[in-house]
């Protein structure tokens, strides 16, 4: 193993800690809508999101390169920049999941690196090429391209069983729920493991371990795959939960179409070195395939406080990096004093979090609830669309009024269920 002085290590450590957080930040982009549809029980689906999240980790270093010698110039960066950064992005992630708020936890870390290399050296320091086209046009573009596809792929879907029953379908779906979830977590583990394999690799370049231009070490590749598969496995519970408070309504069809659009998009942009957002694919998956079920909306008050977290994520991180940097820069004490900040600003966002537990055993329940107009209102967009559209093929079957006299806005009443008890026709709200 390299040369590890004191303060690398520290570093070395503060990025795998980022890499935990992000673990259970984004469990939800692969697994809430598995969960919310009873494809899988909560903790075998988180289990099996660890495991390929850690095989994913093992099978690109492209997006690592691009992070470790593409964003920031290697000349001049100091390690204790890199620390400034992590402080930055966990703190963001740590604090948007505390509300249960899914943005996006790569913005968080370039946002933070960003930050911090600004107020150690100037904007010079920043290659804003490499910013521009492989960190934000891929922000704005994935989501447009998985929500297209999702769209396109569901319809199709639809199409293609327009004759079959509904129920038995959504059966032979359910399981393909299941593999394409899993291919989503094998694509999160080959984009978002590698972005703290390049934080580490840059560590130990502006630390002087490696050379210039080095790909990641093994011991790199095992502990940063360890890290975020830990992390997916502890569950990411409250992002999950808002993941499934009312963005659209999923049939294990649209599930099926949104978690495979998404895969593919997240693949294809690993496999170039696009370092893009996995939330905002799949959240943009997820949407796309709300609005290609006749009769599907999105819910644009949920969606629009999204997107406002998404614009926030990068000048936020930004700001909290530049200002651990600024601590950092004062010397030894600075250096402390970020550490105490990052330990102590953790430990209040947990007891805090205590306050309100989610877990495994009530993640869906706040679902259930959501299905209530009273505690999730649709909003003015989905309840005029709702108005004017019929119903997907099937759904009447399941209402106790079938003789036209269902007036606009007035639902007829239905039982929820969860799990593998729930209907297979009715969609799950996520």
């Amino acid at each position: 193993m390299e040369h590890i002085t004191l303060l690398l290590g520290i570093v070395i450590v503060t990025a795998l800690v980022f890499d935990f957080t992000n673990g259970f930040h984004d469990t939800a982009n692969a697994m809430a809508t598995t969960i919310s549809t009873g494809a899988l029980k909560p903790k075998t689906a988180v289990a099996m999101s660890a495991v390929l999240n850690l095989v994913g980790a093992f099978l690109s270093v492209e997006v690592a390169k691009t992070i470790s010698g593409g964003i920031v110039n290697e000349d001049g960066l100091k390690t204790e920049v890199i620390f400034a950064a992590l402080v930055g992005a966990i703190l963001w992630n740590l604090l948007t999941w505390l509300v249960g708020l899914p943005s996006s936890s790569s913005h968080a870390l370039f946002g933070g690196l960003i930050g911090a290399a600004v107020m150690s050296m100037g904007w010079s320091s920043i290659n804003g090429g490499t910013v521009v086209t492989k960190i934000l046009i891929p922000a704005v573009a994935a989501p447009l391209v998985a929500g297209i596809a999702a769209t396109l792929a569901t319809r199709l879907t639809y199409r293609i069983g327009r004759n079959t029953d509904q129920k038995a379908t959504a059966k032979g779906y359910r399981a393909g729920q299941i593999a394409s979830a899993g291919l989503v977590s094998l694509a999160h583990g080959t984009n978002d493991a590698q972005k703290t394999m390049g934080i580490i690799t840059l560590a130990l370049i502006t630390g002087g371990a490696l050379n210039p231009g080095a790909n990641p070490p093994m011991w790199v590749i095992v502990s940063a795959g360890v890290a975020i598969a830990l992390g997916t496995y502890l569950g990411g519970w409250r992002i999950i939960r808002t993941m499934g408070k009312g963005l659209t309504d999923l049939a294990p069809q649209q599930g099926f179409a949104a978690q495979t659009s998404a895969a593919t998009a997240i693949l294809a942009s690993s496999h170039i070195g696009f370092s893009l957002s996995t939330t905002q694919v799949c959240s943009g998956a997820v949407m796309g395939a709300g609005l290609g079920r006749k009769g599907g909306v999105v819910r644009w008050s949920t969606a629009t406080r999204m997107f406002v977290a998404w614009g926030l994520t990068l000048p936020a991180a930004g700001l909290v990096g530049a200002g651990a940097e600024f601590l950092t820069k004062q010397g030894p004490w600075g250096i402390a004093a970020t550490a105490a900040l990052l330990v102590g600003g953790s430990a209040v966002i947990w007891v805090l979090s205590r306050r309100n537990a989610i877990d495994h055993n009530n993640v869906t329940d706040d679902e259930i609830r959501a299905a209530a107009p009273a505690e999730e209102p649709a909003g003015v967009v989905t309840t005029a669309i709702a108005a004017v559209t019929p119903p997907p093929a099937g759904t009447l079957a399941a209402s106790p009024v079938t003789d036209g006299s269902v007036k606009a806005g007035v639902s007829a009443p239905t039982t929820t269920t969860t799990g593998a008890m729930a209907d297979p026709a009715r969609p799950a709200t996520v």
